[in-house]
């Protein structure tokens, strides 16, 4: 049983002269190597939302040499989502997002694995579409989906990398069970119809790949362990000005989820805590 174990593990991380080629401006790098690459290869990551966030990271992760990427979607490629949405072109209009980003991102890398969620994520599906994968990026565009990502991955203790984006301006942050989760620098929600989405005020295209890319730096430093996390740290980004600033976040010991003495202990209805009618797509920024 032990040599068939090892043959497969042998299996799962030996790589082709294809992929030893594909990735030797990694292998060359002393943080990465070898070693960091078999890191990749072997992990596994969940992108909620197969749009303007989610294409960049899904490219990147994929030209990277991540194995198994995850996106979750239930949304058609629209025409308005080519000015930000660098997984589909225009052929894809009218095609399912997850079959335009499956297509595109084999196209990219015939050597990783993509799993697709044609579904909304909800309440009665999260654990089970979360808990098989290391990391989860939240790219989704709207409250609902962004409070179920970060109680469904603080419970099944899975990292969690963050970005949004509107207008000019983009953030990003990670959240790691046990030093803080996206309640406590949120605590409840804004009233609805106070922050208007990505399809209702716009964004600019390129600022989905700026925070994008943000993004998927963050996944590949921790999948590598490398370099210092934006763990407790959130990135504002300013296009206009171009200016980058840090600001820090503290783990909430009063948050109903990590706290002292936590009150959210399984998923809840996240419409109703919002107050929004349910998602019927991931669309704007994702």
């Amino acid at each position: 049983m032990s040599e068939v174990n090892t043959s497969a593990q042998e299996n799962n991380t030996s790589f082709t002269p294809d992929e030893v080629m594909r990735y030797s401006r990694h292998m060359i790098m002393e943080q990465v190597g070898p070693t960091g690459q078999r890191k990749l290869k072997d992990a596994s990551v969940l992108i909620v939302g197969a749009g303007g966030l989610g294409s960049p990271v899904a490219t990147y992760l994929a030209l990277g040499g991540v194995g198994k990427i995850g996106i979750v979607d239930f949304d058609v490629v629209d025409l308005s989502n080519l000015q930000r949405q660098i997984l589909h072109q225009t052929k894809d209009v009218g095609k399912p997002k997850i079959m335009s980003a499956k297509e595109s991102l084999l196209s990219y890398n015939p050597h990783i694995d993509v799993v697709t969620f044609e579904e909304p994520l909800v309440s009665d599906n999260a654990f089970d579409i979360i808990k098989d994968f290391d990391i989860i990026v939240n790219g989704a565009d709207n409250f609902a989906t962004r409070y179920l990502v970060c109680d469904a991955s603080y419970l099944l203790e899975k990292t969690v990398i963050d970005g949004s984006v509107l207008l000019f301006d983009g953030q990003a942050t990670v959240y790691k069970p046990g030093s803080g989760c996206y309640r406590c620098l949120y605590p409840s929600p804004p009233p609805p119809g106070l922050v208007p989405s990505c399809a209702e005020a716009g964004v600019l295209g390129a600022m989905t790949g700026l925070v994008g890319s943000v993004q998927a730096t963050e996944t590949f430093k921790e999948i590598l362990e490398i370099g210092e996390n934006l763990v407790g740290r959130l990135v504002l980004i300013d296009s206009l000005s171009m200016e980058f600033r840090i600001m820090k976040i503290k783990q909430d010991p009063n948050c109903p989820l990590c706290g002292e003495k936590p009150t959210i202990k399984e998923l809840i209805d996240y419409d109703q805590f919002c107050g929004t009618p349910p998602v019927t797509n991931f669309d704007a920024q994702s």
